[in-house]
């Protein structure tokens, strides 16, 4: 499992490299990005993974979002992959911003064309871990991960599903019931068919209905001038009634003003960093 190195800038104090790699799970050449605090180059670090949205690759986070500063603060490494498989030629991966290219849902596809390639659920969750382990100067059992929009849902499913890998949990302006949704409609009949008994496995809303794992401290911001909100694309309250049922601590911030963009991540970022670094250096 080598790795390229693509880019490496030093950034408040540690460095923000890009790095390339062939995928196992996802056939095809693959790019991620790794924020290394000072911190990292004497300890051991606990590693956040950050989960991007429709249409993005690992630059946006890394450029936009602000996240080094806090990091470094904290001693946390981060990692943010890309948002799907690239260049598999695959007949339509390009032909829509929600589908295909950049939109990889972080689902493990079941249907042809895209079982081959659209792996990112495995992708994030088993091979990504086990080559960050492998190549930085981690602690393997301290790992967490937000995200946002279509990977504030990817971050949601992966620490629901995975009861105990994940010690916290955050997103941004997630999609929490994509069942319910015209892009969660829209992608999951295309990767996983016609049964939707089989899209179940990933709507967070859904999983956190039967989750039983150890104690998940959620953190969600969502811009209420959101147009996806507006467009019922991301359906908070859907998820936030299913926690309080199952006594899921979230805290759930509307926060006044602020729209679905980069501009609203870059606000809060902080306060999820800071999130994170209470429950992995604890």
């Amino acid at each position: 499992m080598s790795l390229t190195q693509v880019s490496s800038n030093k950034c408040a104090g540690g460095f923000q490299k890009v790095f390339e790699h062939e995928s196992t799970e996802l056939k095809c050449k693959m790019k991620f990005a790794v924020y290394l605090p000072p911190k990292a180059e004497t300890d051991k670090c606990p590693v956040l993974y950050w989960l991007s949205g429709l249409t993005c690759t690992e630059q946006n986070f890394i450029t936009k979002a602000g996240s080094q500063v806090p990091a470094a603060e904290h001693g946390l490494i981060i990692v943010a992959p890309d948002t799907s498989p690239r260049g598999c030629n695959i007949e339509g991966e390009d032909e829509s911003w929600d589908f295909g290219t950049g939109a990889g849902f972080y689902v493990d596809a079941t249907e042809d064309p895209w079982k081959i390639n659209y792996r990112m659920y495995s992708y994030i969750t088993e091979e990504l871990p086990r080559l960050i382990n492998a190549n930085f100067p981690t602690d393997p059992n301290r790992m967490s991960v937000s995200g946002h929009s279509m990977g504030g849902h990817g971050a949601l499913i992966c620490a629901l599903k995975n009861p105990g890998k994940y010690k916290a949990v955050s997103a941004f302006a997630p999609i929490c019931n994509p069942l319910q949704c015209p892009w969660g409609q829209k992608a999951f009949s295309g990767y996983l068919g016609s049964d939707r008994d089989t899209w179940e496995a990933y709507d967070a809303t859904v999983l956190a209905s039967s989750y039983s794992g150890p104690p998940l401290d959620v953190l969600i911001d969502q811009g209420r001038d959101d147009q996806f909100l507006s467009a019922s694309q991301l359906l908070p309250d859907n998820l936030i009634t299913v926690c309080s049922e199952k006594k899921i601590p979230v805290v759930f911030r509307l926060q006044p003003g602020y729209d679905h963009s980069y501009f609203f991540i870059y606000s809060f970022m902080s306060d999820h960093i800071k999130h994170h670094a209470k429950f992995l250096n604890a």
